[in-house]
Formats: C-alpha cells, structure tokens, sequence
C-alpha cells in the first residue's frame, strides 16, 4: 500500500488535535508532521513537530521535502480542522499513481458559519500562473516530484512565494489534476466577500510578497521558454490624429 506524510500547521492545538484524529482514521497515512511556528513544547502524541517561519517560505519547502518518507506528502494549508471524506486520502493517491500526477487536489466542501457549501474547483492548465489559483487547502504531492523540485529552490529565499514556487516547478515536469470530486471538508476563515479579496493586491503591506510571487513567476517563464523580455517604444502622439478620447478607470480601495 503507498503511504502519505501528513504536515499540518499546529497554531491551534486542539484544531490540529482534532486533524490528526481524522487523519489517524486513514491506513494510508504514515507519519503526520506538525508545522509550527514558533518555539512550542506543546505536541501531539505520535506526532513529530518541525519548527518553520512560515508555510509559504522556501525554507519550509525545504524542510517538508527534507522529512518526508512516504510515496506521498500531504499539506493541509489551514489551522482549522480538515475531515477527510470516506478513503479520500486512498482515492487521491490512486488518481495520483493512474495519472502520474505530481500534484493532485480535489473539490471540497466548506463551512461557512452555521452553512455547508460546495467549491468544486478548475482543472489546472499550463497557463494557470495565477499565484491565488484555487487549489483548495489539501494538497497531496508525489514525494519525489517535490523533492526535485525542492532542489532546485536551493537558492531561493522567499518568505511568502514558496509553495507558490513549488507548485510551478513541479508543473514543469509533471501533470498538476485536478479530481471531480468532493473528498474533503474544511472551514472557511475568510469570510469577505469576493469583490474585496480580489484587491488584497494592492494593499501596501502586501507589496514583498507580491514582489516575491511575480519573480518566482517571471523564473517559471524563464525555464519553460516562455518569457518575453519587456522591451517598449516610446509613444509618439504628435504624429497621429485621434478622432476621439477614451478613460481608463482603475478602482482601487
């Protein structure tokens, strides 16, 4: 039977307890690893803790990549409990192993309040660069995909653009598939409506990691042939006539 690592984050003891339990109901999990970020003496029985600055670091990646034993590594992004639906985790590593996948992810249900929605998700495709794609939190990676690519983050130090820049590595020599399936419930911590995430861009306390994210994108392009190098001429107006004037509307907050 192949085996799955677990690594959750463990900033909520009795949320990651409640994880762990859910987790320990599978056979196919192994060894469950607690992500934590900052000196702590509390753990969890049978579990093993990793001390990290952040999940999105490269430095995490590294460490991830580093512990992990099984055929498998899972990564729940959240601290809220994850409930795994009926062999979840056995169906994702089967995809996984039918597909050759070096990353799969799977529709989820989400708790929103006192109501249960359903996120179905999109199929990933070569294009899909977006650092805020939706994956859902759960995500299930071939071990050795992720320890080459992790190799290749050697010199990287991002703070923020880490599992961003991990994804992206491990997309340009495997497939990213997505299952049509509802596998998993999580709890929805970001309860904002759409129309004010869609801005988070521009908020001035997220200029590094939005600096971190398009130069992991822009190395991306690099090593897949992709890039174009930004060259411009300079526009010359006095020499056409323009019949008529158009506004440009940003809306920012």
């Amino acid at each position: 039977m192949k085996k799955i690592d677990a690594f959750i984050l463990f900033t909520e003891p009795e949320q990651a307890k409640k994880t762990v339990d859910e987790l320990r109901q599978s056979e196919s999990v192994d060894k469950i690893w607690l992500l934590t970020p900052e000196e702590s003496k509390e753990t969890i029985k049978g579990c093993k803790n990793i001390l990290i600055d952040s999940l999105y670091s490269s430095a995490t990646i590294r460490k991830i990549a580093q512990k992990s034993k099984a055929d498998y590594t899972l990564i729940y992004q959240k601290s809220t409990v994850l409930k795994p639906g009926y062999f979840a985790l056995e169906r994702m590593i089967r995809i996984a192993e039918d597909t050759a996948a070096g990353m799969v992810y799977a529709d989820y249900y989400a708790i929103v309040g006192d109501e249960k929605k359903n996120h179905p998700v999109i199929d990933y495709q070569e294009g899909s660069l977006r650092d805020d794609f939706n994956f859902g939190s759960l995500l299930c990676y071939n071990t050795t995909a992720l320890k080459k690519a992790a190799k290749r983050m050697k010199n990287e130090t991002y703070q923020f653009a880490g599992l961003y820049d991990l994804r992206l590595k491990v997309s340009q020599k495997h497939p990213l598939v997505h299952i049509s399936e509802y596998l998993y419930t999580e709890i929805e911590a970001d309860t904002r409506v759409s129309g004010q995430k869609i801005f988070d861009y521009v908020d001035p306390k997220n200029r590094q990691l939005q600096l971190e994210m398009e130069q992991a994108c822009t190395q991306h392009l690099k090593d897949v042939g992709a890039w174009l190098e930004p060259k411009f001429k300079t526009i010359e107006f006095e020499k056409g006539s323009f019949a008529v004037e158009a506004s440009v509307i940003i809306p920012v907050r």
